[in-house]
């Protein structure tokens, strides 16, 4: 039997002024995710779930097959990045969400993304 298959997120986001129209309430935000594998055994995502929530409250989920038209594996003590963007109306919000993935073995099981805020940067003090 397997150990309990162990993987960390970690994210990073940042404000991409240049696209943003803040007139318009178009806020562009990019993130980079680091999936590490800190476990003894192979790992793949298969999917994603977001929860996007805007400071109004407003909230959009976003679901579909593996991360940026990939679905990694990551071998014992790897990690894979890459990094996405989401657009919101207001210049303040929230993501969370989790990874499908499956074991080695071929168990399913999911990785929490804890939330992580999007934020220009003149709001954050």
């Amino acid at each position: 039997m397997l150990d309990s298959p162990r993987v960390s997120v970690q994210v990073q986001s940042v404000y991409i002024e240049s696209q943003s129209i803040p007139d318009e309430e178009r806020f562009v935000f990019a993130y980079t995710i680091t999936i590490r594998n800190v476990g003894r055994f192979n790992v793949q995502l298969l999917r994603r779930y977001w929860l996007i929530t805007n400071s109004n409250g407003r909230q959009t989920e976003v679901q579909g097959e593996g991360v940026v038209g990939q679905q990694p594996l990551i071998l014992p003590g790897s990690e894979f990045h890459y990094t996405s963007g989401a657009v919101l109306e207001t210049p303040l919000g929230t993501m969370e969400g989790h990874y499908e993935m499956v074991a080695e073995n071929g168990e399913p099981f999911r990785v929490p993304i804890p939330v992580f805020r999007l934020a220009i940067p003149t709001l954050i003090n």
